[in-house]
């Protein structure tokens, strides 16, 4: 059974980092797409950046600069960098990938940026 598990959440203060990652286990071919995406309280889900197989990278405009999306092919595992965090940016995060020809999601980590 496929499955994607992020961990690397936490709490950190207004201006510090994170580093999330995104493993997916089980039996997988081919780690394709993968993306990160956030859910703040009371607010849509919303996409943070996107990474394609060959390593491009995509990201909305508010993170550009400040979060950097990668991934380790060899691991199977996606990582999410975030640098200079704001309060704003306190959400859960998720992890979606596509694994062989379908879209899995992993079960979320929760940031908080707080002092």
């Amino acid at each position: 059974q496929v499955q994607l598990v992020e961990s690397g959440g936490g709490l950190v203060q207004p201006g510090g980092s994170l580093r999330l990652s995104c493993a997916a286990s089980g039996s997988i071919l081919t780690l394709n797409a993968a993306a990160w995406y956030r859910q703040a309280p009371g607010k849509q889900r919303e996409l943070v950046a996107r990474i394609s197989r060959t390593g491009f990278t995509d990201y909305v405009d508010s993170m550009k600069g400040r979060f950097t999306i990668s991934r380790d092919n060899a691991k199977n595992t996606v990582y999410l960098q975030m640098n200079s965090l704001k309060p704003e940016d306190t959400a859960v995060y998720y992890c979606s990938a596509i694994i062989d020809t379908r879209n899995y999601w992993g079960q979320g980590t929760q940031v908080t940026v707080s002092s």
